[in-house]
């Protein structure tokens, strides 16, 4: 039995960066720290790793987006390094926010760009895409009416 979802990891090479990214969305720090050691390196299959990681999770709790900045060794970089949403792997995660636009000038503000447009789907959600630092992409969602189950 899956007793919940905590956290989704993202590896960075500009912490600070993506940690006011995640920030401007409305993600709380909940701490920073460093991790390594025999057992880090034996968990995640890479020996003598060494890694700054932080932890943001919503303001009311839930999942949370762990960025972690490899030390050592060195942080790998995918080709394409702008990958397009149909490209196999994570592509984005998801946050449902009480004011997309707001969100949304507060990214484009600090640097993110759209990646597609701003839609709206009938008349449940406003829900875009925007690409932060790393080239992140997050699907931001406001929830505009409520859907009754026969809706669904």
């Amino acid at each position: 039995m899956i007793h919940r979802m905590d956290n989704v990891l993202i590896v960075v090479d500009d912490l600070d960066g993506a940690v006011e990214f995640f920030r401007n969305i409305g993600m709380e720090l909940e701490g920073r720290s460093t991790l390594e050691g025999d057992w880090a390196g034996r968990v995640i299959g890479v020996p003598d790793a060494r890694q700054e990681i932080a932890m943001l999770r919503p303001p009311a709790g839930g999942c949370g987006v762990e960025l972690a900045k490899f030390t050592t060794p060195a942080a790998i970089v995918p080709e394409p390094e702008d990958a397009p949403a149909n490209t196999l792997g994570i592509r984005r995660v998801m946050f449902a926010v009480d004011d997309i636009d707001a969100v949304v000038d507060r990214l484009l503000d600090d640097g993110a760009a759209l990646v597609g447009e701003l839609v709206q789907f009938e008349n449940v959600y406003r829900l875009c895409y925007v690409r932060g630092p790393e080239n992140i992409i997050v699907g931001l969602a406001e929830q505009l009416a409520e859907q009754t189950q026969e809706d669904a």
